[in-house]
C-alpha cells in the first residue's frame, strides 16, 4: 500500500520499480532553525553498511527521480534519498522563503536528525548544485562528492525569468501541463522510449502537493543557484562527475568546466544517455558510483 500522504495519482503507477519505491517513502517532522514548527520531510532509507549515500534530486522533481538507481545502490550500501525543501513531497510552509541557503539549512537539519555521521553526497542536475553548496558550507560532513549532470556552471533555474509575478502562476500552470512535462521528459532522455506514461506520472506526482507552485516561485525569486566559479576550488573532497554524452538540457560543455574547476575530480561520460543517466542507464551509473566509493 502507498503512504497516505502521497496523492491518489500514485495508484496509477504501472512499473514495478516505481510502485515498490513509492510504497516505502517515509515522512518525518524535521526541526530546523528556519521556523519554529517542524517541517514534514519525505525520504527513503534502505541498505546496510558503508558510509551512507545521500541522494539529492533535481529542479521541480522529487526523490522518485532515483527510483531506478536507489535499489542498486541500497543493495550494496546504506542509501538515503530525500525531498529538498520546497520540492517533492516535503512540506511547504507559506511563511518560509525557499532559497539555496534555506535548502542547505533544512538539509543539514535532516542530516543531523536522520543520519548524523559523515556521508557520500550525490546530486543530479539542480541537486548537483545543492550538493556543491552543502559541501562548501559543511565540508566536515561530506567525504566524497558525486555529481550527475550538475547545474551550477551557469546560473538560474529553467523558466526562471517567467516565474516572477505577475507571470509566476501562469508559468507554473504552463509547467503543470501534461504535454509540456512530456516534452521536457523526452528532451531529458537519449532513448525517448523512457519517456513513458509511468515516467510522466512519477514526474507529476509532486505537483499534487499543497503549494507546489508557491514553493517553485519562492525558490526562483531567491535567484536560485548562482554559478560557483572559483568556489569550486575550495572543494577538496574526491569528486566524481558523471555526464550523459547526449545531454540536451544542460549540454555537455559544462562537464569539462566542472572537471577543471574541482581540484580532485574525475569525469566519466555515460554513453547512450541524456540528462538523466540515473534513470536511463541506472546499472552503469550505479557501477561507476560504487567503484568510486570503493576506491
Amino acid at each position: 500500500m502507498f503512504p497516505e500522504f502521497l496523492p491518489k495519482l500514485t495508484e496509477t503507477l504501472t512499473e514495478p520499480t516505481s510502485i515498490a519505491f513509492s510504497e516505502k517513502i517515509a515522512i518525518q517532522p524535521i526541526q530546523t532553525p528556519l521556523i519554529s514548527q517542524p517541517i514534514a520531510t519525505t525520504f527513503l532509507r534502505q541498505g546496510k553498511g558503508g558510509i551512507p549515500i545521500l541522494l539529492l534530486h533535481g529542479f521541480d522533481s522529487s526523490l522518485l527521480e532515483y527510483r531506478r538507481l536507489f535499489p542498486l545502490l541500497a543493495a550494496k550500501n546504506e542509501t538515503i534519498a530525500v525531498d529538498l525543501l520546497g520540492f517533492g513531497f516535503t512540506e511547504r510552509l507559506p511563511e518560509l522563503t525557499i532559497s539555496p541557503q534555506a535548502i542547505s539549512t533544512h538539509l543539514y537539519s535532516f542530516w543531523k536528525t536522520i543520519i548524523n555521521r559523515p556521508i557520500i553526497l550525490v546530486g543530479a542536475s539542480m541537486g548537483g548544485a545543492a550538493a556543491i553548496y552543502f559541501t562548501l558550507n559543511h565540508p566536515e560532513i561530506v567525504t566524497k562528492l558525486i555529481l550527475i549532470d550538475p547545474a551550477g556552471a551557469t546560473g538560474g533555474p529553467p523558466l526562471g525569468k517567467y516565474l516572477f509575478p505577475p507571470l509566476g502562476y501562469l508559468a507554473t500552470s504552463f509547467l503543470r501541463s501534461p504535454k509540456v512535462r512530456q516534452k521536457i521528459s523526452e528532451n531529458a532522455y537519449f532513448d525517448k522510449s523512457f519517456a513513458s506514461l509511468d515516467a510522466q506520472i512519477c514526474a507529476a506526482l509532486h505537483l499534487e502537493t499543497k503549494d507546489w507552485d508557491k514553493g517553485l516561485i519562492s525558490f526562483t525569486k531567491s535567484g536560485g543557484y548562482r554559478p560557483f566559479g572559483n568556489k569550486l576550488a575550495e572543494i577538496k573532497q574526491p569528486s566524481l562527475i558523471l555526464w550523459g554524452e547526449y545531454d540536451k538540457i544542460l549540454g555537455t560543455a559544462d562537464a569539462v568546466k566542472f572537471e577543471k574547476g574541482l581540484p580532485n575530480s574525475e569525469l566519466i561520460w555515460i554513453k547512450n544517455s541524456g540528462h538523466v543517466p540515473h534513470l536511463e542507464r541506472p546499472q552503469i551509473t550505479a557501477e561507476r558510483i560504487l567503484e568510486f566509493i570503493a576506491n
